[in-house]
C-alpha cells in the first residue's frame, strides 16, 4: 500500500554538515519522517552507495526516503519514491520503472507544469521556488506568496486536488501563510539545518502544519 504524503518534506544538504547522510541523519534524530536524498552531479555509483546507507537509516527511524532524479538508484535501494525535476526523466517513464506502489513526486513553476504533470499521475507536486535558494543551480522564476495564492486558486477553479508542497528557501516562519493558500505541505532544508535545537525546530514545524491544516 502506498503511504501517505508528509506535510513536511526534509531535502538533503551538505551545508553546514560533512556530508549528505551526516544531514539526513540529524534530521532523522530530530523527527523527520520524510527524506529526499538529493544529489546532484554525481556518477550513478556514487549515488548508489550513499542511498543504500540513507535507506538503512531512514528504515532504522520509520521514515520514508525519496530520492531526487535517480529513478533506477531508488529501485535498487528499494526506495520509497523518488522526485523528478522538470528536465529529468517524466513521471510516466519513473512509473514504468518503478511500479504502481511507489511514490513519484514532480517539480513545477507554473500552472501549464502541473498539467503536463497530471497527466501522468503523480501522487504530489513540488511548486516553487518559494524564494530564492542556494540549493538550486538553475533556478526557475520565484514565485512568492502571490504567486503560490495565483496557482492554487488555479488549481481549485479546476477541481484539482493533488497534494502540492511548497519549495524552495522555506522557513517555519513562511508556514501559516503558505497554509492558507490551500498547500498540502512544506518542503525544508536550511532552516532545519541551521537550528540550533533541530528537535524542537522540526516538533514546532510538524505542530503548526497540523495546527494550521
Amino acid at each position: 500500500m502506498k503511504k501517505e504524503i508528509n506535510k513536511l518534506q526534509y531535502i538533503s544538504q551538505e551545508k553546514p554538515f560533512n556530508s549528505h547522510l551526516e544531514s539526513i541523519l540529524h534530521a532523522l534524530e530530530a523527527g523527520c519522517k520524510w527524506v529526499q536524498l538529493r544529489l546532484k552531479n554525481l556518477q550513478e555509483q556514487e549515488v548508489l552507495d550513499i542511498a543504500k546507507v540513507a535507506k538503512q537509516l531512514c528504515t532504522e527511524h520509520q521514515a520514508l526516503l525519496i530520492i531526487n532524479d535517480y529513478v533506477t538508484v531508488a529501485k535498487k535501494v528499494n526506495a520509497d519514491g523518488v522526485h523528478i525535476g522538470l528536465n529529468d526523466m517524466s513521471v510516466a517513464e519513473a512509473r514504468m520503472i518503478l511500479g504502481s506502489d511507489k511514490i513519484i513526486g514532480a517539480t513545477a513553476n507554473t500552472i501549464e507544469d502541473i498539467q503536463m504533470h497530471l497527466k501522468a499521475d503523480p501522487d504530489y507536486i513540488g511548486v516553487g521556488p518559494y524564494r530564492f535558494t542556494m540549493t538550486k543551480e538553475k533556478l526557475s522564476p520565484v514565485l512568492g506568496l502571490e504567486g503560490f495564492q495565483v496557482i492554487m486558486d488555479k488549481l481549485k477553479s479546476m477541481d484539482i486536488t493533488i497534494p502540492i508542497i511548497a519549495v524552495g528557501g522555506i522557513t517555519a516562519d513562511d508556514i501559516p501563510d503558505l497554509l492558507k493558500t490551500g498547500v498540502h505541505g512544506v518542503a525544508i532544508s536550511g532552516d532545519i539545518n541551521r537550528a540550533p535545537d533541530m528537535k524542537s525546530k522540526v516538533d514546532g514545524i510538524y505542530q503548526m502544519l497540523e495546527i494550521e491544516n
